[in-house]
């Protein structure tokens, strides 16, 4: 199993107030380390307008620049909100950051659940899924045909024969996609069109295993070419992660800062959604005792790598952990570093032993 790290640009409002620029520097620190430490991707993710979930209006611009500071760890943005873009710029730039960074660009792309970045870009929220559905085989094309035109409801554009899409990437036919997707429509949805499945932070094992149960029986719909995208069949699975010398440990550094930041995801415009997909609806399933129970990774080593084991189990590929970022730079990073040194080398055995007894088999 893969593991990467979710970068949302979350500001700390105590060590970085307002307007939050410090939060970059910071965040960009924690790459770095993360190339260090072994870790296998880093993902930024797309927000807009607000600094109560993430500040980072273009993953591509920071990518590029990661680009040049990294030399080995793959690079994501997870997710680009389709909706928000026109489809035709998310294949030249997916192109461009996968050539600056030397074939290490990953995409994952989803329609977004936050209203109000929609309405401060003009765009109509009720329909992003309707915008995403006619986008997406505009994106693929873009990468298959490299010639693209549409006469749709949302994008009305032409190529002629002198016209090509460039830059074009060194991953080919593209970089390896993903969908993010949640209800059984869209991973069907990311199925049918070959992509790669990212699961939220917030469903449990359970019911993870029944998503990727669904994507797995529709993945035979695919065709070709798009069937050929690298990250075909994989599933990354997001989750909030704390690894401390002792459970006891984890929790009582965690707990304050997990339980409000996870709280925050039912408030406001964004609660209706995630209530509907992701089964927390009410404050008293964000109870430490709760989450720790069937959503969250946090604990000593063992208790971590127990839990990924669950989401192994029920067939995840890759797991993308993530946190807020209220546990102060210096907690965070020696948190980290201790993942790094305890849980990654037993992944990496696990999945070595797992290849040995399929080769024997």
């Amino acid at each position: 199993m893969k593991v990467g790290i979710l970068f949302t640009s979350h500001p700390d409002p105590k060590s970085e107030p307002y307007p939050h620029r410090g939060i970059h520097e910071r965040v960009t620190r924690e790459i770095l380390e993360a190339e260090e430490l072994g870790f296998d991707a880093v993902w930024i993710a797309e927000h807009h307008f607000s600094n109560k979930y993430g500040i980072l209006p273009d993953p591509f611009s920071f990518l590029s620049y990661l680009a040049a500071k990294t030399t080995r760890i793959r690079l994501g943005a997870a997710v680009m909100v389709v909706p928000l873009h026109h489809p035709l710029r998310i294949v030249e730039n997916a192109a461009f950051v996968d050539i600056l960074s030397d074939g290490r660009f990953q995409l994952g792309m989803g329609s977004g659940y936050r209203p109000y970045e929609f309405e401060g870009l003009g765009i109509s929220y009720e329909e992003r899924r309707e915008i995403q559905a006619e986008a997406i085989p505009l994106i693929l094309d873009g990468f298959h045909r490299k010639r693209v035109n549409s006469d749709g409801k949302y994008f009305r554009f032409s190529m002629d024969e002198t016209c090509e899409i460039f830059p074009q990437p060194i991953q080919q036919p593209h970089p390896p996609f993903f969908m993010a997707a949640g209800t059984d429509a869209s991973i069907r949805t990311a199925a049918r069109n070959g992509f790669g499945l990212m699961q939220s932070l917030l469903p449990s094992a359970a019911t993870i295993g029944e998503h990727i149960a669904l994507y797995r029986e529709h993945m035979a719909e695919a065709p070709a070419p798009f069937d050929a995208n690298p990250a075909f069949g994989e599933v990354d699975v997001v989750r909030m992660t704390y690894v401390a010398p002792t459970d006891a440990r984890a929790r009582e550094e965690s707990e304050a800062g997990i339980t409000n930041h996870m709280k925050s995801f039912l408030s406001g415009a964004v609660g209706r959604y995630l209530g509907d997909v992701a089964e927390k609806t009410d404050e008293s399933q964000f109870a430490y005792e709760n989450l720790v129970e069937d959503t969250i990774l946090h604990g000593s080593p063992d208790t971590v790598l127990r839990k990924i084991e669950m989401f192994r189990d029920v067939g995840a590929t890759s797991l993308m952990i993530h946190y807020p970022p209220y546990y102060g730079p210096e907690r965070t990073l020696d948190m980290l570093r201790l993942f790094g040194a305890e849980v990654l080398p037993e992944l990496k055995r696990m999945d070595a032993g797992a290849q040995s007894l399929r080769a024997a088999e």
